[in-house]
Parts: structure tokens; sequence; C-alpha cells
């Protein structure tokens, strides 16, 4: 989960949290979007670019070996995944949704303990922040 502001830009999404349950401490939104609708490319807050593949792989990884929630990047253990998806362009086709309705992103889920549902309930908690490792490389490179 992340308190992170959003950037002036086109580019830039927070991507808030869309749904709650407040009787199961369920939350669900998107974990990163690599193309917004109009497939226009998104850069997350640190201004890097994930693209399409790489953030499917990433997904993968998580669901085979973790589904576990961390607090901030620090608290691990704070709930664990129940939905993730992927929507890729070919993923949306193949679903019947029509081009340019929603995003090429990951689409969570994840029951979280009480204390952290609380901050996601209050505000503090505005939206998931994945964690992973890369190498960065310039655009065009």
């Amino acid at each position: 989960m992340s308190d992170k502001k959003e950037k002036d830009s086109e580019t830039h999404l927070l991507l808030k949290f869309k749904e709650t349950n407040t009787d199961k401490n369920l939350v669900f939104g998107w974990a990163s979007v690599a193309e917004t609708s109009d497939g226009s490319v998104v850069k997350d807050l640190q201004d890097d670019i994930i693209k399409v593949e790489e953030l499917e792989k990433g997904a993968y990884r998580f669901v085979k070996n973790s589904r576990t929630a961390g607090e901030m990047h620090e608290r691990i253990g704070v709930g664990s995944l129940v939905e993730s998806m992927v929507f890729t362009k070919d993923k949306q086709k193949a679903l019947g949704i029509p081009e340019g309705t929603m995003p090429v992103g990951w689409w969570v889920g994840f029951e979280v303990t009480p204390d952290v549902f609380a901050k996601i309930k209050s505000g503090e908690y505005k939206a998931f922040s994945i964690g992973g490792r890369g190498q960065r490389t310039k655009v065009g490179e």
C-alpha cells in the first residue's frame, strides 16, 4: 500500500483503490498500469516505464512465489492475494472487452489485516505500491 501523491502529468497515474469490502477486509485495484485505455505509455511515480511483457512476467512470479502483501514495503505479511489478472490487449480481446475501454495493467485484490484495512478506509493509504527489481535503461536503447 502507498500514500504517495499524484504527479501533475498526463503520463503519471495515481492508481487509487477501486473497491473495498469492509466485512472481509478486502481491497481491489490496479497494482500497476503499463498503458492507459487510449494506449498512452504510463510512467510510475519514479518516472519508470514497465513494459507490458515485463509487468506480466513480474505478476506471474508474484502469484507463483509470494502472494503476500506488505505495508509500505517494510512490514511483510499484512495481507494475502485473493485476485490477480494482467489485462493485456490480447486477454481483453479474448474476454470481449472492446479496445480502448480499459487500461493494460495488473488488477489485484488482497485480504488485509484489520489495522491495514483501517488505514485504507481512513484514506491514509490510497493505492497499491508494487516492489520489484529491474534494470533501468533509457527509452530507445
